[in-house]
């Protein structure tokens, strides 16, 4: 089939030259069948606006005559030895072996390759984990400072008020003294 299909094309390729060389020379009409080639015959059909159109109509391998040369011919096969057999083997096994280890070379890579940016990873959320851990124990204490400043801070204003309310009570006992 694959040889049938290179011939027709070769036969194309043949008759697009084959038909501007003949209408260089021939003025005239030409008769419905424009090019007959063993397998295969060439008819014109109406002529469009838009150029030529042709109709191939491909012959069938009984149609053609047993004196014809045939289609396609395959060549002869060498009968290939034993030997060459086993060699072809032993090479075609070696390049398997070959792949085989690329392959597994490329899978090593790629699974060390995965650890590494595994064991990356990890280390870069360990060290997030233990970052956020330190800013918030920083918080926390920065919020227990503030607390405990706060309470310094209310204890000092209450001790301040005692002291006002003791040296109002003294001025108010010394204030009593005196008038009474």
């Amino acid at each position: 089939m694959v040889s049938t299909v290179s011939a027709y094309k070769e036969k194309m390729k043949e008759l697009s030259m084959l038909s501007l060389i003949c209408s260089c020379f021939y003025s005239q009409p030409h008769p419905k069948t424009i090019y007959e080639y063993e397998d295969m015959e060439v008819k014109e059909l109406n002529k469009r606006s838009s150029g030529q159109s042709f109709e191939v109509i491909l012959k069938s391998p009984s149609d053609l005559s047993p004196d014809g040369p045939p289609l396609a011919i395959s060549p002869r096969k060498r009968e290939v030895s034993l030997e060459e057999l086993q060699k072809r083997l032993e090479a075609a096994e070696e390049r398997r072996k070959t792949q085989e280890a690329q392959v597994l070379k490329q899978l090593a890579e790629k699974r060390e390759h995965e650890r590494d940016v595994l064991h990356r990873a990890i280390e870069d959320n360990n060290n997030f984990s233990r970052m956020a851990e330190e800013k918030l124990n920083y918080k926390m204490e920065l919020s227990q400072e503030i607390r405990e400043a706060h309470l310094a801070a209310l204890r000092e204003r209450l001790r301040e008020k005692e002291l006002h309310a003791a040296e109002v009570r003294r001025n108010k006992e010394q204030r009593e003294d005196m008038s009474g």
